[in-house]
């Protein structure tokens, strides 16, 4: 195939005119502009650049490419471009592109931002994702003010769905998970009590673990990964086809039908969850503590009653109830937040399942310090 050509001829000293050849199209190649470079580079450049298009064949934006290039060339060296010669639609084209300025920074080649710039960028988005964070909690306080008024709008068999999917499908899972803490918990502890002859405090160990702390704690990372994911994912595929603009196009408030069923739901079934993880979990230890330390169940669970206070497990339940109501915002936020495609649904499942683990931890966290100051 014949490829795009050009050929420079000097008529008079003050005017290059630039012969067109050939077809220029992106499919064969730009010619390289060196011997445009030099011409404008020599000792005697000229004053205008006209152009002679006799020979163009069928061409594209690659055509658009070259001459364009070669305007910037003209431009930085005060030679003035006569684009008379060219094809009607080639000067259309050259002009509608120069109606609009380029945006500064298009290309990317400005590189990195410089730290300060990228750390105040860093806390514009962390104050603005902690204002909808704040704005969404306060929706959903409203919410529950309207349930407690019997005036909220939403489907109670959605409710007991809910419960259902966060409760006792949620059974095999936190069973697992809570018998392996239990278990792992007593094994490391049985080692070390081995050694100053104090086998039967394990009971002791296990239980005011698994009570206080690792039951509702785990209980909450589980439902984190599972039920805060798919509520993300249920509300941000309703975003995607619209259901949610349905919805408030028919007077019907979205948090109230879709976000408090699912929130009242994990807010009534985490404590249940984690009584039963505490409950699996110090079976788990007494597991261990039968099999390596020959500990009766009878002695291990004297021992557990003894060592557990009320406090203990009431503390407890408190932390899962907060877990789950931190555990359904995440969720339902970010599915409220997702963008309008397949993969935002799926970047909106991670970053619920992000935010809830962490804000469960901090949660943990705050509850450790402030149960140490009340004394608890």
């Amino acid at each position: 195939m014949p490829a795009a050509e050009f050929a420079l001829a000097r008529p008079t000293t003050d005017r290059l005119v630039v012969q067109l050849g050939g077809p220029w199209t992106m499919s064969g190649g730009i010619p390289d502009a060196a011997p445009l470079e030099q011409a404008l580079g020599s000792g005697a450049p000229p004053r205008t650049i006209g152009f002679e298009a006799a020979g163009l064949g069928e061409w594209d934006s690659a055509l658009l490419i070259f001459l364009t290039r070669l305007a910037e060339l003209s431009g930085t060296r005060g030679v003035t471009v006569d684009r008379s010669g060219l094809p009607e639609g080639v000067q259309r084209l050259l002009s509608l592109a120069e109606a609009v300025p380029e945006r500064q920074g298009a290309r990317g080649g400005g590189g990195a931002p410089p730290f300060l710039a990228r750390v105040g960028l860093a806390a514009q988005s962390a104050a603005a994702t902690a204002g909808e964070f704040v704005s969404f909690l306060g929706l959903l306080a409203i919410a529950f003010a309207a349930l407690a008024r019997r005036r909220a709008r939403f489907r109670w068999s959605d409710l007991l769905l809910f419960i259902q999917q966060a409760g006792a499908d949620a059974l095999p899972i936190v069973t697992l998970i809570a018998f392996l803490v239990g278990v792992i918990m007593a094994f490391v502890g049985a080692i070390q009590l081995q050694k100053f002859g104090a086998a039967i405090f394990i009971a002791d160990l296990v239980g005011i673990a698994v009570v206080r702390e690792m039951g509702a704690l785990m209980t909450g990372i589980v439902m984190a990964g599972r039920t805060g994911a798919a509520f993300a994912a249920q509300l941000g595929t309703m975003k995607v086809t619209q259901e949610i603009d349905a919805l408030t196009t028919m007077g019907i408030d979205p948090l109230e039908f879709l976000v408090l069923p699912r929130a009242l739901a994990l807010m009534l079934m985490m404590p249940l969850l984690a009584l039963y993880a505490n409950l699996i979990g110090v079976i788990g230890g007494a597991v261990i503590a039968a099999g390596m330390l020959d500990i009766g169940p009878q002695i291990y669970f004297r021992e557990l009653v003894r060592a557990v206070s009320l406090t203990d497990l009431l503390g407890g339940v408190f932390k899962a109830s907060v877990y789950g109501v931190l555990i359904a915002i995440a969720g339902c936020l970010r599915g409220m937040q997702s963008g309008s495609s397949a993969s935002a649904v799926g970047d909106a499942a991670t970053s619920a399942v992000v935010t809830g683990i962490v804000l469960i931890v901090c949660a943990c966290g705050l509850f450790a310090v402030l149960f140490y100051v009340l004394g608890i």
